[in-house]
């Protein structure tokens, strides 16, 4: 009998994380999908990494202005791909799944009409976090967040810098309190230093 319960008990949480995940429609980046915080819906492999290199605009500035997560992304894409190229080799995708590296993927499975450019985001300090991707359901821009100064480049004088999930928990730690009300649903990160907050 217990056993049947805790079966039961099973099936219920697989079935509410089923249907708790949000889906988003991944950007493309010169060509190569990006996966920021998020789990590609189709099959695939990991080809490779790279790690973040120093931002000397954030050097330059004694760590006063920071380049833009949408900016870091641009250029571990143009990285990871000239470094494809120059092996002769290809790759589908990128994908970020926390610290200061980045991870080329290459898909085995074909393209359907339900996974094309599909992923299954992650959350950010508790709240779903659309990074460089739309939610794949209908909602609504409730209020902007912005990110404020980056204490440890400031503090490191732009040796230091944050790292793209640090900068999102930035963007989350600001509509906590919102989001534990119901006021908001999730955040959307496009590009620029602002995010939206959104009720699906």
């Amino acid at each position: 009998m217990k056993n049947r319960i805790f079966f039961l008990i099973a099936i219920i949480l697989c079935i509410s994380n089923c249907f708790s995940q949000h889906k988003s429609k991944v950007k493309l980046v010169n060509g190569v999908e990006v996966y920021i915080l998020a789990e590609p819906l189709r099959e695939y492999e990991i080809l490779d990494g790279t790690s973040k290199s120093v931002q000397f605009g954030s050097y330059l500035a004694k760590g006063i202005i920071n380049a833009s997560i949408s900016t870091r992304i641009y250029k571990y894409v143009k990285k990871i791909k000239k470094e494809f190229y120059k092996k002769g080799e290809t790759l589908d995708a990128v994908m970020y799944v926390g610290g200061k590296s980045m991870h080329a993927i290459r898909f085995i499975s074909p393209p359907t009409n339900e996974n094309n450019r599909i992923g299954v985001i992650k959350e950010v300090k508790g709240i779903p976090f659309f990074v460089m991707s739309m939610p794949v359901d209908d909602y609504k821009v409730v209020s902007k967040i912005g990110n404020g100064l980056k204490l440890k480049s400031f503090a490191t004088m732009g040796i230091v810098n944050n790292s793209i999930e640090a900068d999102l928990k930035g963007f989350a730690s600001k509509v906590q309190n919102k989001f534990r009300k119901e006021k908001i649903s999730a955040i959307i990160y496009s590009e620029g230093k602002k995010a939206s907050a959104i009720k699906f």
